[in-house]
């Protein structure tokens, strides 16, 4: 009888090292459930949930950090992004700087958030270039917000802004603007929201929105990519645009600050009290608030923008900087706004969703060609049903209205199919049509992407904002891009294309499309639900 040899201690060694990564591995993408977009607590690092518009300094954080024995990492979302990640889950990150006190207070735990301190001061104006606002009559001239709402409805004034629903300066403008409107009451109710006389301004005010960005920073790349007059945004930012347009030899914009309020943002650096025993954590972030405060951190962020007073008088600013030639008067008081209750946030998101801001028109591109049978498809099947749900969507803040128009191309090599609906909110016909779709064929993306402006072009861009969303898992194989660009360049077009990646999507064939139009390219291979979300924020 021949006996059988067991495995090698080798063989044995090998197995085991497998087993141990193969659990690692598995014990790591579990952590949150599913695949975590967070990083995993470390308490040999601090790390701080920062705001996109503190970017600037990270280097002397980190320098200031190192230099006392802290080590540091930050990461940045957009505001409203980091309110529902601290609501999710707080315990990856010991400190949050916010660009608004106003985002901590609608935490779902109010006592999650301690030690919060105001770093410096950032209005969020409107900027207009000089030669409209001096024909406006607006250049050295007391400004309310009334008379940019009669400047818009007088079809003398439009301009550019950041999301609402998605962005601080979105939102923070709009409130800021809706209790101007509403007679700056000392507190801003629910009641007051209902006045038809105030819906009526709001609505015409939004009417002169050209271009919705998804996020702060991508907005002064659309400005300077495209032919605008005026933007809303943060002071730092606007001031920061001007020093490159005026580097590039164009025209700066002159910023207005209305008398009757601004919003102000008062940027706090906040302890995340996760563990209130852990008093090293304590220690170290109270040395890096400390830091920010101190007058060398301040001196960084003035020569950045940002104000170190809080709407007072300053005669001693770098006048480079705040330079009066673009609007800027230090020496004069801002009036800022008061925040209304987190109830009356939500109506009034919600007023603005269903009723206030200008109606858009979109067309939906679906590849539906043959690379996406299978997984692919029914990925893409369960993003558009998600985004065009009315409930669903509603959740995320995401839903259209009654007033939007909604167009799908579905497409392989030609276009396939066409199928819409005149009432955003009415979606259960072309959901059953995407549900319906099965891929095969070639891909073609530049026919389909024609089409798509020539349904556009049915809607007057004074009553619709109007965007094409272009989902391809693969390069183009027919169709030619100079049929596009003849199309686009002869009827003058300013519509933006919006393409979402997956599979082995060609990622330079899309920026062609992206600079043509001045538009953008997100990223869907980690998921096309959260792309359609992200890329729904722009239109």
């Amino acid at each position: 009888m021949v006996k059988k040899k067991g495995p090698s201690f080798a063989k044995i060694v090998v197995i085991c090292l497998i087993i141990y990564f193969v659990s690692n591995f598995i014990s790591f993408v579990s952590q949150d459930g599913n695949e975590s977009n967070h990083t995993v607590r470390n308490d040999k690092v601090f790390r701080i949930l920062a705001s996109t518009s503190t970017e600037k300094m990270d280097d002397n954080i980190i320098k200031y950090a190192s230099k006392n024995g802290i080590k540091v990492e930050i990461d940045h979302y957009g505001d409203l992004e980091m309110v529902d990640m601290l609501n999710d889950d707080s315990s990856n990150y010991d400190a949050v700087w916010i660009s608004n006190s106003l985002w901590l207070y609608t935490l779902s735990n109010s006592y999650l958030v301690t030690d919060s301190k105001s770093i410096v001061i950032n209005p969020v104006v409107m900027g207009i270039t000089k030669s409209k606002a001096k024909e406006l009559g607006f250049v050295d001239k007391e400004i309310y917000n009334k008379d940019l709402l009669n400047a818009i409805k007088d079809g003398k004034l439009k301009y550019i802004m950041a999301s609402v629903t998605k962005t601080n300066t979105g939102a923070t403008s709009y409130l800021s603007f809706l209790n101007s409107l509403a007679g700056s009451p000392e507190v801003l109710t629910e009641k007051m929201l209902d006045d038809e006389n105030l819906r009526k301004d709001l609505k015409s005010f939004f009417k002169g929105v050209e271009r919705v960005s998804g996020d702060e920073e991508y907005l002064s790349e659309m400005f300077k990519n495209g032919n605008y007059n005026a933007m809303i945004s943060y002071e730092s930012s606007l001031i920061e645009l001007n020093q490159e347009l005026v580097k590039n030899g164009k025209e700066p914009l002159y910023l207005i600050y209305p008398v009757d309020g601004v919003a102000i943002n008062d940027m706090p650096f906040a302890y995340i009290n996760n563990d209130s025993d852990n008093t090293k954590k304590k220690e170290e972030f109270n040395k890096i608030q400390s830091y920010l405060r101190s007058d060398d951190a301040i001196k960084i962020m003035e020569d950045y923008g940002y104000r170190s007073w809080y709407g007072g008088i300053n005669n001693k600013v770098d006048k480079k900087v705040f330079n009066p030639d673009w609007g800027i008067d230090t020496t004069k008081y801002l009036k800022d706004m008061k925040y209304p209750s987190k109830a009356v946030i939500s109506k009034a998101i919600n007023l603005y969703i269903e009723s206030l801001r200008k109606p858009t028109h979109v067309v939906f591109c679906l590849d539906v060609s043959g690379s996406m049978y299978g997984e692919g498809l029914d990925e893409l099947k369960e993003a558009m049903n998600y985004i065009l749900d009315y409930e669903t969507a509603s959740k995320d803040n995401l839903q259209f209205s009654s007033e939007d128009k909604i167009n799908i191309i579905a497409f392989d090599s030609k276009v396939q199919s066409v199928s819409k609906t005149s009432f955003g909110n009415q979606t259960d016909e072309v959901i059953k049509e995407v549900n319906k779709l099965r891929a095969y064929g070639g891909t073609n993306i530049y026919d389909p992407s024609i089409e798509a402006l020539k349904i556009l072009k049915e809607s007057d861009s004074n009553d619709y904002t109007k965007t094409v969303i272009l989902m391809t898992d693969g390069r183009s194989n027919a169709g030619y891009y100079a049929n596009l660009k003849k199309y686009y360049d002869s009827n003058k077009e300013t519509t933006p294309i919006y393409s979402i990646t997956f599979g082995d999507a060609y990622e330079k064939e899309l920026s062609r499309l992206a600079t043509l139009s001045n538009g953008k390219v997100f990223n869907g291979k980690n998921g096309l639900k959260k792309a359609f979300a992200e890329v729904r924020s722009y239109n």
